[in-house]
């Protein structure tokens, strides 16, 4: 049997899902009256907003109920447009890695080239093209949560959070493209990690939640103390699941992540532990654009080899009780607190 606070989330996940369609469809249908030609770029619109888990929206409904804030219609739409600010960070990260699939499907920037394929430069034009829609998606979420329903002066409160977010996951995006084929360096990727994603997936949602509901200072700092260590867990899985994960509950290609040489705490562990031999053949890999499947399979082995693989779940699990044990000592309403407990399990025990 289903826990009920399991059934919870999943309610909530169906009304954000119905949240998202609404608003987007209206949005489309204004977009396309400009003109019909816009409708291959309509269709990447659903599909960026179609997907995902909805952690987002789940940790910023929670950092208000956690604060003592009702359930409400307005509430959920509010969360829902944390899911476009992943929806366009996705679309921008694809163009960035060049990255052919999300969700078993062509990336928006590969799937526009039919729309331009006459062009002489159509790659070029599909990215642009992508980049556009990544830009509009943010626009839509600002504006989503402004027209939310709840009081304006709930909305002040939060506003200057999303100045935050946007400087922060825009910083983490920066310093994974300039630290891309760099020496691997740890450190130097947790902090991209940090700020790239863990920042928006799970600290800024809570406290955006939080401060909408009037969250006390305590309250927020608990909410940072939880939602940083978790965002990082949630990101490290993310990079385990990109060489170790199959395809075909990914949605991704392996393999992309050691091509683009990005720089990930799997491969610097990897390298940090690594001997003369092993090292040799990874940096053989990691100068080729392409790797067949036989070749990634030889990569996972010598990565295992080096025992990065199971350092990276160590270094999980100690983030993951690191956020949990944040929830035992602050007083928040047992069902929110329930509630953070059991996503904390889905953001990091997930195999896709």
């Amino acid at each position: 049997m289903t826990p009920p606070d399991a059934l919870l989330q999943l309610g909530l996940r169906e009304r954000v899902d119905q949240e998202l369609r609404a608003f987007v469809e209206e949005e489309i249908a204004q977009l396309v009256a400009i003109d019909e030609e816009l409708e291959p770029v309509a269709a990447q619109l659903r599909v960026a907003t179609a997907h995902g888990k909805r952690l987002r929206a789940a940790f910023c409904y929670w950092g208000w109920r956690a604060a003592g804030g009702p359930d409400s219609e307005a509430l959920v739409r509010a969360a829902a447009s944390m899911e476009l600010v992943h929806a366009a960070a996705v679309v921008h990260d694809d163009v960035i890695d060049s990255s052919g699939l999300r969700h078993g499907l062509p990336t928006a920037h590969r799937a526009l080239l039919r729309s331009v394929r006459r062009q002489p430069r159509a790659p070029a034009a599909a990215r642009s093209l992508a980049v556009l829609v990544g830009d509009l998606l943010m626009a839509w979420a600002g504006q989503m949560f402004a027209h939310c329903g709840l009081p304006a002066a709930y909305l002040g409160r939060a506003r200057p959070l999303w100045t935050v977010l946007a400087r922060e996951l825009v910083a983490g995006e920066c310093l994974e493209v300039l630290r891309t084929g760099n020496p691997p360096d740890t450190a130097a990727s947790m902090q991209v990690i940090r700020y790239k994603t863990a920042k928006y997936t799970v600290e800024h949602p809570l406290l955006i939640g939080g401060a909408l509901a009037g969250a006390a200072l305590a309250l927020r700092d608990a909410y940072s103390a939880y939602g940083v260590p978790l965002g990082e867990a949630f990101q490290l899985r993310d990079d385990l699941l990109g060489l170790f994960g199959d395809p075909r509950r990914t949605g991704k290609s392996t393999g992309d992540d050691l091509t683009a040489r990005r720089p990930t705490v799997l491969l610097a562990l990897a390298w940090q532990h690594a001997g003369t031999t092993e090292r040799g053949v990874l940096e053989g890999f990691l100068r080729r654009r392409e790797l067949t499947d036989a070749e990634v399979r030889h990569v996972r082995e010598v990565i295992r080899g080096t025992g990065a693989p199971q350092r990276v779940e160590d270094m999980i699990a100690e983030r993951v009780r690191t956020a949990t044990a944040v929830l035992g000592r602050t007083p928040v309403p047992p069902q929110a607190a329930r509630a953070l407990t059991e996503l904390a399990r889905t953001a990091t025990a997930r195999s896709g």
